[in-house]
């Protein structure tokens, strides 16, 4: 663990000493800022009535945000300042952001409840945050239960929630009042998802054969292509794919459940003389 982020070492007959910060510890803190600024330009923009360009930004500030952590383990940068900053990011690229350039450009359609669905989702998403970090200090689960979220994870939930302003862009659905009414229950629900029990895949542990390893490599590059020549398509099909595999994730759960607990006691058993 590094030290925490201190300019100031010590104060001294000759005022305070100033340390030297290598510029490694820096770096995420540098992201983690970025982040923040691409999500609140994001909600300007909205308000601005620039969508396509808002809606990009959030999902600029939501990608900063979920890498700024790994980059910070991978330099061996990791502090508590780093920690905090990022946590207190997490609520306004995951929650905030979303929520209100969603309510710009639908969600006010539906008046009081659209604003009432803006307000939940920041909320469930400040919770789901805050539950994250509990579970991450908790050190009493079982190790496989590390493989999966507790919930769908807050930067899922940031690209879920705005899956009607994707189908909008690509004339889909049109924007008016009853699809802000409907945009509003569906708000709702990704909101419920982020603060459920319902057990996700990680995929922290997933493994690859390495006879696999090109082919993936080669439709992770076509995935990016997509993205980058089919924005709102290929969001739209990402989404729906992946509430697809909800369901599916939280059987393959269960079913380890099973295993597990099984295996726990038939070790209790053997220890019985």
């Amino acid at each position: 663990m590094a030290r925490p982020f201190q300019p100031f070492e010590s104060y001294g007959r000759g005022g305070p000493r100033i340390r030297e910060i290598p510029l490694r510890l820096v770096l995420p803190n540098l992201i983690t800022v970025l982040a923040i600024c691409a999500g609140l330009s994001g909600i300007r923009l909205a308000f601005e009535l620039r969508f396509e360009t808002a809606v990009v930004m959030v999902l600029i500030a939501a990608f900063l945000d979920g890498i700024d952590g790994r980059i910070a383990r991978m330099l061996k940068a990791t502090s508590k300042f780093g920690a905090q900053m990022d946590s207190l990011a997490d609520i306004v690229n995951f929650g905030v952001a979303p929520a209100l350039v969603l309510y710009a450009f639908l969600l006010d359609r539906a008046g009081s409840p659209g604003w009432i669905a803006a307000l939940l989702f920041a909320i469930a998403c400040g919770l789901r945050l805050a539950r994250f970090n509990v579970l991450e200090e908790d050190h009493n689960r079982p190790a496989w239960e590390g493989e999966y979220f507790v919930g769908v994870p807050a930067p899922a939930g940031a690209v879920i929630v705005m899956l009607p302003i994707y189908l909008v862009f690509i004339g889909a659905l049109q924007a008016g009042p009853m699809l802000g009414f409907v945009s509003s229950g569906f708000t709702v629900l990704v909101a419920f998802l982020l603060v459920s029990r319902l057990p996700i895949y990680t995929g922290k542990k997933l493994r690859v054969p390495g006879d696999k390893v090109l082919p993936l490599i080669l439709g992770i590059s076509f995935f990016v292509l997509l993205l980058v020549t089919y924005p709102w398509q290929t969001l739209s099909v990402s989404v729906i794919a992946y509430l697809l595999f909800l369901p599916l994730s939280a059987r393959a759960y269960f079913r380890r459940a099973k295993i597990e607990d099984a295996k726990a006691a038939a070790e209790e058993a053997d220890k019985i003389p």
